[in-house]
């Protein structure tokens, strides 16, 4: 399957406790997937399907499958939080550890 829009981001989430983590998995044009954590490790997988299977286990969530009743159920409001944004990864990796109730 050929994709033009590759590589492509999805962002999923986890909560411990308070404190929302978020993980970047890129899609890359070979057809495999790349997952930036947030201690800053990029995690090679052989697939996307593959990534999103370790990003489940780890109870993780996708952002983009989250609605307003889920996020309240892991004590936050879409409207409160967004994916982080950094102009490179270095920049990026500080803001995927948040604090629930600390504005994005």
């Amino acid at each position: 399957m050929i994709d033009d829009e590759l590589p492509r981001d999805e962002w999923w989430l986890a909560t411990l406790g308070n404190t929302l983590i978020w993980a970047r998995m890129r899609i890359l044009d070979a057809g495999t997937a790349e997952v930036l954590d947030s201690d800053g490790n990029r995690l090679p997988y052989d697939s996307p399907d593959t990534a999103r299977a370790a990003l489940m286990d780890a109870e993780f969530v996708s952002w983009d499958g989250l609605d307003e009743d889920d996020a309240r159920m892991r004590g936050f409001s879409l409207t409160e939080f967004a994916p982080p944004t950094a102009a490179h990864d270095d920049a990026l990796i500080p803001h995927m550890v948040r604090k629930l109730g600390t504005p994005a």
